[in-house]
């Protein structure tokens, strides 16, 4: 599931709402945003819009993270189809922490 689905989907705010905010929250802060901006968002207000900017920045970060495992496992030759898609499925941090541990280098 792509990110901007399941913000959609975790917040219940339109998808389209929910792109053209994390456009908008890339380049701009949240007060602009909800002040100057709302036509493009769809009168998203402040709270909705500070939501959606922390669950971006966590879901970007496991997305980060996910990879950075897949690659220490992989240059291990360790990676199998079963861990691959235990890494896919990971909904939180802790769960790719979990995968990773038997890996991890001391």
């Amino acid at each position: 599931m792509d990110i901007i689905t399941r913000l959609s989907e975790e917040l219940s705010i339109k998808q389209s709402q929910i792109e053209a905010a994390v456009r908008l929250l890339d380049d701009n802060t949240i007060p602009f945003i909800a002040r100057y901006r709302k036509e493009m968002t769809g009168s998203l207000d402040d709270e909705q819009l500070r939501a959606l900017s922390e669950r971006l920045s966590y879901l970007r970060g496991l997305e980060r993270r996910k990879e950075e495992v897949y690659a220490a496992i992989s240059e291990q030759g360790k990676m199998t189809p079963e861990i691959e898609e235990a890494l896919q499925n990971a909904n939180i941090l802790a769960e790719v922490e979990d995968i990773y541990r038997p890996y991890k280098q001391k």
